[in-house]
């Protein structure tokens, strides 16, 4: 992934503490199968070597980032199953969207400035425009974490976990994040370049809970510093700190 100049606007950050890894109808509501989306459009999906972005802001190179981040989720969590002798199978589709309820979850229609897994048709959405205006703010970096979040609830999703308290299953998701991105740096499957870590932090800082957000409540997420935190225990400590067991 390439540097990109680090600057989280104020409009950014309220967009990002309500949107990032929100599960509407995802990881706790079951459902009816949605109709069949479309990937992204972009490039094709990166073959089995070194994957980095070209240190652009185009809408392009978003899109590469986004197929770039699925495949290689896909190949991680593949072969985290495979290991454990379990069948994997990858999340369905990455649907970008526009409009106010141009997707649905379970009949329910997913809002502007989001991001979500919906285990009711097996899915991540995300708000194209939103997720653009994040890349190109906080920089790539932030997209490979957006992804890896979304695919950890479906991760969860296919394992079974399911938390009382919103706020377990979202930093649970943050440590897996952070595993999948560590675990691929550290494979040679990705490569990250001087200030790469930099973006994960400011994203991280980004998509805190407000601070009297009370930690019970539906919908917490976490702290900045509890994400943060969770993100980069399994960042470098992989998924064993992710208390999968």
């Amino acid at each position: 992934m390439a540097r990109r100049p680090r600057r989280v606007l104020p409009g950014l950050v309220v967009a990002l503490v309500v949107a990032v890894g929100c599960a509407v109808g995802g990881v706790s509501e079951p459902g009816g199968q949605e109709p069949a989306p479309q990937r992204p459009g972009g490039p094709d999906s990166p073959g089995a070597g070194q994957t980095r972005a070209d240190g652009t802001t185009s809408v392009e190179e978003f899109q590469q980032d986004v197929a770039d981040a699925q495949a290689i989720a896909e190949r991680y969590w593949a072969a985290q199953f495979q290991a454990s002798g379990q069948r994997f199978r990858p999340i369905r589709r990455v649907i970008p969207y526009q409009r106010d309820g141009e997707v649905s979850c379970g009949g329910q229609p997913l809002p502007r400035n989001n991001a979500v897994y919906c285990s009711a048709g097996d899915f991540i959405a995300y708000d194209v425009n939103w997720s653009v205006g994040a890349f190109r703010q906080v920089g790539d970096a932030f997209v490979f974490y957006l992804l890896g979040h979304e695919y950890a609830h479906g991760i969860q999703t296919r394992l079974g976990i399911r938390y009382s308290y919103t706020i377990q299953q979202e930093l649970q998701a943050d440590c897996m994040a952070g595993a999948y991105l560590g675990d691929s740096v550290r494979s040679a499957a990705l490569k990250l370049d001087d200030g790469d870590l930099e973006e994960f932090r400011e994203g991280l800082l980004a998509v805190g809970d407000e601070p009297d957000q009370p930690w019970f409540a539906e919908g917490s997420h976490g702290t900045a510093e509890q994400r943060t935190e969770a993100f980069f225990r399994g960042y470098e400590r992989s998924l064993a700190a992710c208390d999968l067991t």
